[in-house]
């Protein structure tokens, strides 16, 4: 029980930090930029989801790997200490395809991501800045990673939660006296992963450091071992990014840029909540590989009811909390004070966030099959979360039920995903090794 509560309550730790700083960013975006750059960083938002879920993927990918391997070695003596390796020569791989991205075709992609007119100019601003950072991005999250499957999440929380807030010092230093603008934002961001790499680089140097990176000839079977395993955390990315394109699109042919920035307020203090569940997810993962690999499923099974439990008593508390000071919440991103943009924000917490009560379950049910390498059911459910059945469901509902039918789609989606989910994790939670 103490093993449990250290690794999830540190990672809840790290993951809420990370995601106030992209709040951070949508309070300093919204004081100096307004509406227009409230709905242009609702643009910009997928392209860091997918680099972070890129990151995410090959990190515990990798991680879970080396975790599993690690558990092996306790039970027969075998042992591999190639994942790290094969993660970074990946991720630099994918940075230089983003990089390309940005040189080429970032003005197109801003426009294709919904933004048009004056938001167009900030979101090429924005998204061609972060991509240049991508290297960092992934790197950072292979990193913390590996150093918290290796039995520090102590320091893993340290680096995400001092990155953040030099995030949010950096943003308000680049945006107001030094007065860049969409620029400085993505600036600030994309400078927080290079501090959160100096911090974990201190667990590579020490001497309770299993995993080293040395120079290895790439192999084909690890490279698709580390995407099996690590390709539900990019797909769970994914589908936020899938659903913030769907959620603008829509909304802006309903409400135009203001419905857009209605929505960024929602959907920013959503990766809040989100982070809470991922945290939990992530912090049982190294437990869960760690059991998985040794073979002992009465712990493991331990580990995952703990999990669940927490998730589903953070859904209350988050929509108390959100409930009880929502029009306060939504004051702070307003800077003009405009009437249809709080409307349209109060109505979409009281009925997005609903699909908080399912959304904690769906995301440990994807962590915990692809840490136990049931790579097969995590990558069927992140489908379903992602575009398989959350993208029909919002054009349906947005064509019913207008604005009431796109907020309310989410909660749908979770409470349809929830009943796959739940039966698949209770059947292996019964026959681990079937």
């Amino acid at each position: 029980m103490k093993e449990f509560i250290r690794y999830v309550s540190l990672n809840v730790m790290g993951m809420i930090g990370l995601s106030c700083y992209i709040l951070a960013d949508t309070f300093f975006v919204a004081q100096a930029e307004g509406a227009s750059g409230l709905a242009a960083l609702n643009y910009g938002i997928p392209v860091y989801s997918v680099m972070y879920g890129i990151g995410l993927m090959l990190g515990i990918g990798g991680a879970t790997r080396f975790s599993i391997s690690q558990g092996k070695k306790q039970k027969d003596g075998n042992r591999d200490d190639t994942s790290l390796s094969h993660a970074v020569y990946m991720g630099l791989a994918v940075s230089l395809c983003i990089w390309m991205v940005s040189l080429l075709v970032s003005r197109p992609l801003a426009g294709l991501l919904g933004a048009e007119g004056d938001t167009l100019a900030l979101t090429n601003t924005y998204i061609s800045t972060i991509m240049w950072f991508a290297p960092f991005f992934i790197l950072n999250n292979i990193l913390i990673a590996f150093v918290r499957n290796d039995g520090n999440p102590k320091l893993a929380m340290i680096a995400m939660l001092v990155s953040s807030l030099s995030n949010i010092l950096f943003d308000y230093i680049f945006m107001f006296p030094f007065k860049m603008g969409m620029f400085g934002a993505a600036l600030a961001t994309g400078s927080s992963p290079l501090v959160s790499i100096l911090i974990v680089s201190k667990h590579l140097r020490s001497k309770k450091c299993s995993f080293r990176f040395r120079r290895c000839r790439l192999s084909a079977p690890v490279m698709g071992n580390i995407l099996a395993c690590g390709f539900s955390a990019l797909i769970a990315e994914l589908a936020s990014a899938v659903a913030l394109i769907t959620f603008n699109l829509v909304i802006v042919n309903l409400k135009g840029d203001m419905g857009v920035a209605a929505y960024g307020i929602v959907a920013n203090i959503a990766l809040v909540a989100t982070s809470i569940f991922t945290g939990v997810a992530q912090g049982i993962q190294p437990l869960v590989s760690r059991y998985y690999g040794s073979g002992d499923t009465e712990e493991l099974n331990r580990v995952v009811k703990r999990g669940i439990l927490t998730v589903l008593v953070s859904s209350v508390l988050i929509f108390a909390v959100l409930m009880a000071g929502m029009k306060g919440i939504i004051a702070v991103f307003d800077r003009d004070n405009h009437p249809a943009l709080r409307e349209m924000a109060e109505q979409g917490m009281k009925l997005y966030f609903i699909g908080y009560f399912f959304a904690g379950t769906n995301i440990m049910a994807v962590t915990v099959l692809s840490a136990a390498a049931k790579v097969k059911a995590a990558f069927a459910i992140s489908n379903l979360r992602s575009w398989c059945l959350f993208v029909p469901v919002i054009l349906l509902m947005s064509r019913l039920f207008a604005m009431g039918g796109v907020w309310c789609s989410f909660p749908v989606t979770e409470f349809l995903i929830l009943l796959i989910s739940a039966p698949v994790l209770i059947h292996y939670m019964k026959r681990w090794y079937v």
